[in-house]
């Protein structure tokens, strides 16, 4: 005597159950359990149309997105000079409506996204916390300018390249963003209050 359960997972897998009678209660066997399973592979199958450079690009963005986040949020706790706080108030601002923006294309895409920087972002920011007030301006600057000129290289890379229509096109749109925010750290670094 055996019926079919329908599983709570939006595929068709079923689990069978046999109840088993043996001189006293009922028995209950699951003879298959694949209805869990069979929905983490339907997880990890990439999407049609994001290619793997592609996903790279989501994944990278978000990361240093997170890392402008962490290290902006970091400088108006720590930073005495203006300036440089207020660049901090734009990189939060302008990095948190990018992040927002990636966010939903990379969940059109089902593209799983980390939720923190990446390790060598991490590393940057434990440096900067242990820095003092004096060094700790310039070190931002200067590991801002690094970061931007990789992202810069990342969007560039993307809007060229790229195989997803969304993701190319919402990196040639940031470029101009991007280019804006190395200028402005270039300026910072050359002020003599930095």
């Amino acid at each position: 005597m055996g019926r079919v359960i329908a599983s709570a997972f939006p595929i068709s897998v079923a689990t069978t159950v046999t109840r088993v009678r043996r001189s006293g209660p009922v028995l209950v066997q699951r003879t298959a359990h694949l209805g869990a399973w069979a929905f983490l592979l339907f997880l990890m199958i990439p999407p049609a149309g994001a290619s793997q450079p592609d996903r790279a690009f989501y994944e990278a963005f978000i990361q240093g997105g997170i890392a402008e986040i962490d290290a902006a949020n970091l400088v108006l706790q720590r930073s005495s000079n203006v300036m440089v706080k207020e660049f901090a108030v734009m990189m939060i601002k302008d990095h948190t409506s990018a992040n927002e923006r990636v966010k939903a294309l990379a969940a059109s895409r089902r593209i799983p996204l980390p939720s923190s920087a990446s390790a060598a972002d991490r590393a940057v920011q434990a440096k900067l916390t242990s820095l003092g007030a004096r060094i700790f301006d310039q070190f931002y600057i200067r590991s801002q300018i690094d970061a931007h000129e990789k992202l810069l290289d990342l969007a560039s890379t993307e809007a060229t390249s790229g195989k997803d229509a969304q993701a190319k096109a919402f990196a040639a749109e940031i470029l101009p963003m991007v280019q804006s925010h190395l200028k402005l750290i270039r300026v910072l670094l050359a002020s003599e209050g930095v």
